[in-house]
């Protein structure tokens, strides 16, 4: 807190309060409530169950889940790869170069995730790529989405990476692959795992473009979530999302703790 007075830190953190819980942290609660009840009554949830939990990790719900997961995984490792390849490029490019690659990357969260899966679409449905119907057009759709995260993050790090690293290996005699592998990629091991993180996150929730992609065998969670509010099923749909949640939440925290030990090395 940048904030030096006894009375200035508690009007900052009650300001935060006021903020925070009604806009993000109770908005959370009552879907979790909402996910251990049978009913509505008055303001919040009631009639206590864990029946909701029960179905949302068995049958369709848990094959939903694999699908977000392997959908996320994938389309992460794609975006990070992508993505930190483009970076590295742009650094060695002039300034024109180096604009015309950020505008390139940017320009899929520059446009509705809607009109992106529109794109992928009409772009695949027809040969010689033909992915329309299969999970592979829900990964590269993810993929697209999510790679202009990657690309930010990495560029970021790359811009604050001290040259004389880089030089100093250079003058020992250390090829530019050498230098590339031992030397630069290891300084930006904690930004790729939280550019890692990121491009997860933001996969396992995309509903939008999903929505317009999905084979019927390859049925990503969010999308069940959406299809089971949208029929009523209001407690159902909040444990699923509670579960989307909890997982996104797990796989983040574990990667945290491999972006913690890597900025130790």
């Amino acid at each position: 807190m940048l904030v030096h007075s006894r009375t200035g830190r508690w009007t900052a953190w009650t300001l935060f309060a006021v903020l925070f819980v009604p806009l993000f942290a109770l908005p959370l609660l009552v879907i979790v409530a909402a996910s251990f009840s049978t009913n509505w009554s008055g303001a919040f949830p009631s009639g206590p169950t864990a029946e909701h939990y029960t179905a949302a990790v068995r049958g369709e719900s848990l094959q939903a889940l694999t699908t977000s997961l392997v959908t996320a995984v994938t389309a992460s490792l794609l975006a990070l790869t992508v993505g930190a390849w483009a970076a590295l490029a742009a650094n060695s490019l002039r300034k024109k170069g180096r604009r015309f690659l950020d505008a390139l990357f940017m320009l899929p969260v520059a446009v509705p995730s809607v009109v992106v899966g529109l794109a992928v679409l009409v772009a695949f449905s027809q040969p010689p790529v033909l992915l329309n119907g299969t999970r592979w057009i829900v990964i590269l759709a993810h993929t697209v989405l999510v790679t202009a995260f990657a690309y930010q993050s990495v560029s970021a790090a790359i811009l604050r990476l001290d040259p004389m690293y880089e030089q100093a290996a250079a003058s020992l005699g250390a090829r530019p692959a050498y230098v590339l592998l031992r030397v630069k990629l290891p300084l930006l091991l904690p930004s790729l795992n939280a550019a890692a993180g990121l491009c997860f996150a933001l996969s396992m929730g995309e509903l939008s473009a999903t929505m317009m992609l999905y084979p019927p065998d390859w049925l990503p969670l969010p999308v069940l979530i959406f299809t089971a509010t949208d029929r009523g099923s209001l407690f159902t749909g909040s444990a699923l999302a509670v579960v989307l949640m909890a997982t996104t939440l797990l796989v983040l925290l574990a990667v945290s703790r491999i972006r913690t030990k890597a900025s130790y090395r």
